[in-house]
């Protein structure tokens, strides 16, 4: 005989009571599966019943069936996205989430539950084996594609962020808009692609979005307010940190030249995040090609120079990483940049970068004739007195290039090495390629001392 739902849950009931108790003798791992068992019982009948329009059903649209618009169990629904569960998982409070959103939930820092508030006891995510197969199960009948959970699948898109996300841009675009809605739209496109990760996937499903958003630069009594200019770069740095939408800014045509009108022209902050975003896109050759190409290793060489030490740091990590394409070295050494970098060195500030940068572009003959006129001493001291391996390394590598094009530069080197012997040192305590390259140095100076001639 076929038990009704209300006999069902009397059932329950029952075994509720046993395990309250305590007593009894039972076997408390299989009554809770019991538990489980007869819950997802009860529900399966009201949903039958729901969709029988025996009761109400409630869900959201589901527009993936075949025969036209089904609504979706709100049991179905992740309580974060609002979307039906690919993954469904239980947090330590008892509630349901889809996986990938409540990693994101947790991972920003949250410790409680975003339905109830409670402060969870620890953040293990269990799978809802059972939740999953009542998903699958009703996908399967109402014709609702449902494909597995994917490890890849992180770009956390909710249908809010896009229905958020248009309407920002449609109050950014329309003419009809205010200046002030145009101006706070821009303003919450920074700080949401700033906070909300799965808010910068967005924009790759729409390829008009970036020149909807730029059109703000275009519009009078905006175009040249500071802070439109410092929001629109910001937003582009948020922008870029998601990887898929480097090639997408990096292509557009208006992205790189703003960033490049941010670091000529804007305050030290906009100027700062201009070059951590072009730092960013950098990330790609083709993008590494054309930055270079329109001039912004100038700007960033001035920002190095003379920006605050936050700023300098991010000048410094755009120029490095731009110069790994040859054709921009020879830019950067034109723009002044082993003069700025030596400045640094002997200042003992952004020491790190400015080697790094220094040892990158040294193969260049033009940049080691230019660093023998002032380099060779303040190099050599980094040698002998850094505590920093690395910085050692690549002193001695600037070194050597210099070494390899100028032989009066090797004799003052031999003439340091006589005195504190700080190439035998690192030929036997440096890291590898300071061995390799100290040990040539020591080459080319022995080749290099006159020979004694024999006495009869």
């Amino acid at each position: 005989m076929e038990i009704g739902v209300e006999g069902l849950k009397a059932k329950l009931r029952r075994l509720v009571d046993a395990i309250a108790d305590g007593g009894d003798g039972c076997d408390e791992v299989e009554t809770y599966d019991e538990v489980a068992r007869l819950v997802l019982q009860i529900r399966g009948l009201k949903f039958g019943a729901a969709r029988n329009g025996e009761g109400e059903g409630v869900g959201s649209d589901s527009e993936n069936n075949e025969g036209g618009s089904v609504k979706v169990p709100d049991h179905f629904l992740c309580p974060l996205s609002s979307e039906l569960m690919r993954d469904p998982v239980v947090l330590s409070s008892g509630q349901t989430y889809d996986r990938r959103f409540i990693q994101e939930w947790l991972s920003s820092g949250n410790r409680t539950c975003p339905k109830t508030q409670q402060v969870l006891s620890n953040i293990t995510l269990t799978p809802n084996y059972l939740v999953r197969g009542m998903i699958s199960n009703w996908c399967t009948k109402n014709g609702v594609s449902f494909s597995p959970p994917s490890n890849t699948d992180l770009d956390l898109v909710t249908g809010n962020d896009r229905s958020t996300f248009t309407s920002l841009l449609d109050n950014i675009s329309s003419p009809a808009s205010p200046i002030s809605e145009k101006r706070q739209a821009v303003r919450d496109l920074r700080l949401l692609t700033k906070r909300n990760k799965s808010f910068r996937a967005v924009i790759g499903e729409k390829p008009g979005a970036i020149s909807q958003f730029l059109s703000v630069l275009s519009v009078p009594g905006l175009k040249d307010n500071p802070e439109v200019l410092e929001d629109t770069v910001t937003t582009i740095l948020n922008l870029s940190i998601h990887d898929s939408n480097k090639k997408i800014l990096g292509e557009h045509a208006d992205v790189v030249p703003i960033l490049i009108m941010g670091l000529k022209s804007g305050a030290m902050e906009t100027r700062s995040n201009s070059a951590a975003a072009l730092f960013s896109l950098s990330a790609l050759d083709s993008n590494k090609e054309k930055i270079g190409g329109l001039c912004a290793i100038k700007y960033l060489i001035e920002l190095l120079e003379d920006g605050t030490l936050e700023a300098q740091k991010d000048a410094a990590a755009a120029i490095f990483s731009l110069c790994v394409v040859r054709e921009n070295r020879g830019r950067a050494v034109q723009n002044g940049i082993v003069d700025v970098a030596l400045k640094n060195i002997k200042n003992e500030t952004l020491l790190d970068e400015s080697l790094a940068i220094l040892a990158l572009l040294c193969s260049d003959q033009e940049a080691a004739e230019k660093l023998k006129e002032n380099g060779v001493l303040c190099l050599l001291k980094v040698a002998r007195e850094n505590p920093g391996k690395r910085n050692k390394e690549n002193a001695v590598v600037v070194l050597f290039s210099i070494c390899m094009y100028d032989r009066k530069m090797l004799r003052v080197v031999g003439e340091d090495e006589k005195l504190n012997g700080t190439m035998a040192w690192l030929a036997l305590n440096g890291t590898s390629r300071a061995q390799r390259k100290a040990a040539g140095i020591l080459e080319k100076i022995k080749r290099t001392k006159p020979k004694t001639p024999y006495s009869c």
